[in-house]
């Protein structure tokens, strides 16, 4: 493995571009994963084929994301 397949392995985030041009880092798909997206954390729920994100918005109002929303938003395993 070179430095720069590890420096990659290691990157926790979707929305950084990675060196190379690889795709981004798939989002966890465990059951009761969290992740972390625009200062708010998600729990991923549902079953398989129908799973999706839930959390709160900045108004403390339930809001459910698709994997491909939180893509787009931008996410990380931990708090920023």
């Amino acid at each position: 493995m070179s430095v720069e397949t590890a420096a990659v392995v290691g990157e926790d985030t979707a929305s950084a571009a990675k060196p190379g041009g690889t795709e981004p880092s798939p989002l966890p798909t465990a059951p009761f994963s969290v992740v972390w997206s625009c200062g708010h954390p998600y729990v991923r729920e549902g079953n398989e084929g129908r799973t999706r994100w839930v959390g709160l918005d900045d108004r403390g109002r339930p809001l459910s994301l698709t994997d491909a929303d939180l893509l787009r938003r931008g996410w990380s395993r931990t708090q920023a």
